[in-house]
């Protein structure tokens, strides 16, 4: 069966003139609801991370600061967010939804978080709308309990994965992917195992080969036996912050082009859905729901 994370907390309210389109995570489990793509038994809420997990990948000093909503105003600031107490608690359940979700993907294949693919979260800073990495927690709750010994993190969202890069930059457990923008933020990329920097304006044609190859020479050098797959949809041509070309149809062929590999090759794999900014909310939803339409055709 199909497990998704998803909490009423992911809707957490922010001001009315804020860009990040937060509307998503309401409207996406309903689209899969009404048209029977997934059923209420397919969802599940995360209870908030414990503490350890998140010190496990965060350092203590920038943990305290968060939960005690100590961050400068120039840290709130980079990280896109106004501090509460409810913004910490909602990056607690979403992180918590993506190391459950990576269970459900050892016992079922895959798993899935409605929210996540928080990647420009550092061990020891947030920028980006991310205060907490999610796929980095969980890639490390899998390797301290022993149920993973070499992860591949796909990072496929428009915006390069720099926080994740700098948290496993000394792991050799931990192989991380970024393909994205080469002038889009962050400015200042860091390195990644492997970083595809992709020209403004890359359409399909381009895209998807790249892809396909990227991907197959990492399966076979890396060996993974485990994945974590951020699927942003801000690769879209329609979006606003993202200057790529994707068709909607070729960012659906992306989903199936990573998940058939991991489907193939009997690597479970965990997907956080990261972003997504086209003017129309319509098409951020129908680009989220491909992904979860394919996860149910290839495994279920």
């Amino acid at each position: 069966m199909l497990k998704i994370a998803w909490s009423p907390v992911y809707c957490h309210p922010l001001p009315a003139n804020h860009r990040f389109p937060m509307q998503k995570y309401e409207l996406l489990p309903e689209q899969l609801l009404y048209e029977g793509t997934i059923s209420s038994g397919n969802l599940f809420e995360p209870a908030p991370l414990p503490e350890a997990y998140i010190t496990n990948t965060h350092t203590e000093a920038y943990w305290h600061r968060l939960k005690n909503l100590q961050l400068s105003a120039a840290e709130q600031r980079r990280t896109g967010f106004p501090l509460s107490a409810a913004l910490v608690h909602r990056e607690t359940v979403i992180a918590n939804g993506t190391v459950q979700a990576a269970l459900f993907a050892l016992q079922y294949g895959i798993g899935m978080n409605v929210a996540g693919g928080t990647h420009h979260a550092f061990t020891y800073k947030g920028e980006g709308f991310c205060l907490l990495n999610d796929i980095a927690i969980a890639a490390n709750y899998l390797l301290q309990h022993g149920l993973s010994g070499k992860i591949l993190i796909a990072d496929l969202d428009v915006h390069q994965g720099n926080g994740t890069a700098q948290i496993f930059g000394q792991n050799p457990d931990v192989f991380t992917f970024s393909m994205h923008g080469e002038k889009n933020y962050p400015m200042h990329k860091e390195r990644s195992g492997l970083d595809i920097a992709l020209p403004d304006g890359t359409p399909d044609a381009v895209y998807l080969p790249l892809l396909e190859r990227c991907l197959n020479r990492l399966l076979q050098e890396v060996q993974p036996d485990f994945i974590f797959y951020l699927s942003g949809v801000d690769v879209l041509q329609t979006d606003k912050l993202g200057r790529l070309a994707l068709t909607a149809k070729g960012c659906r062929q992306r989903d199936e082009i990573l998940l058939s590999a991991c489907k193939q090759n009997k690597i479970p794999v965990a997907v956080s859905m990261g972003g997504g900014y086209s003017p129309r909310l319509a098409d951020i939803v129908e680009a989220h729901a491909n992904t979860y339409r394919i996860a149910q055709q290839l495994y279920f």
